[in-house]
């Protein structure tokens, strides 16, 4: 079967049942029902073979079995799936989490940043205002101490000034924007990297928390409430097991 028309059968029986979950007043996603399709197909006890297109009786006995399992609201197997298709469409990568942490972060700082790329000072007056002006760009962008905070700022001054003093601020004017966006980006992180140095040898750091001693504290309590609600799920599942075995006599 080509793919264009494949996928025009999938998304019919997708379609298929969610009108039937409907009809029984279950309003069901398109994404959890297309997981619960594919973890019908691959379960090898319901007998469907991937090698071959699916027949019209094939078909009739997806969508049956499919509506069942997405009816069957007490059947924990229904919550694992939905468990999987939440973490599906919520978890982010690395690399992605970081490149929209920096959308994000360029979005709330645009004001910022163009009063500084847009300024033409001149006078004494108006450079010392840019360079106050790119200290607080740079407290902000990275997160670490309070641009209103005097001895964070101190340091954060004294940093630049080792690397980027304010004498050079006339060849920072003369570069074009997207070149002064680079290199705030890029002193940010000198200065940032300046302050944590400092702050590992005893001698700075001012305004930046103890990462490593919350995470020593917080990490502990989370694991054990993690492992209290694993205990109540494990309960919970257990005592419906026990409710769904059928009952015998003798």
């Amino acid at each position: 079967m080509p793919p264009t028309q494949a996928k025009s059968v999938i998304r019919s029986i997708i379609r298929e049942i969610g009108q039937e979950c409907a009809v029984h007043g279950e309003i069901v996603s398109e994404t959890l029902i297309a997981f619960m399709v594919k973890a019908v197909v691959l379960d090898p006890s319901n007998g469907f073979n991937m090698d071959r297109t699916l027949m019209k009786s094939d078909v009739r006995n997806l969508v049956k079995l499919c509506v069942a399992r997405l009816l069957d609201t007490k059947n924990p197997s229904l919550d694992t799936i939905k468990m999987q298709v939440y973490f599906d469409m919520n978890y982010t990568n690395r690399v992605e989490f970081l490149e929209e942490h920096h959308r994000v972060l360029d979005l709330r700082l645009g004001s910022v940043t163009r009063e500084i790329t847009d300024n033409r000072a001149c006078t004494k007056e108006e450079l010392e205002s840019l360079y106050r002006k790119i200290i607080s760009y740079m407290l902000l962008r990275s997160g670490l101490g309070s641009p209103t905070d005097i001895t964070t700022v101190r340091e954060v001054t004294a940093a630049l000034q080792s690397v980027f003093p304010q004498a050079v601020l006339g060849t920072f004017l003369t570069l074009s924007k997207k070149d002064k966006e680079r290199q705030l980006k890029e002193l940010t992180m000198i200065v940032t990297g300046i302050r944590l140095f400092n702050r590992d040898c005893g001698k700075g750091g001012e305004g930046i928390d103890d990462l490593p001693g919350v995470l020593h504290e917080a990490i502990p309590a989370t694991l054990q409430h993690i492992d209290d609600q694993l205990e109540k799920i494990q309960h919970t599942a257990t005592q419906r097991s026990l409710r769904r075995q059928p009952t015998t006599h003798s």
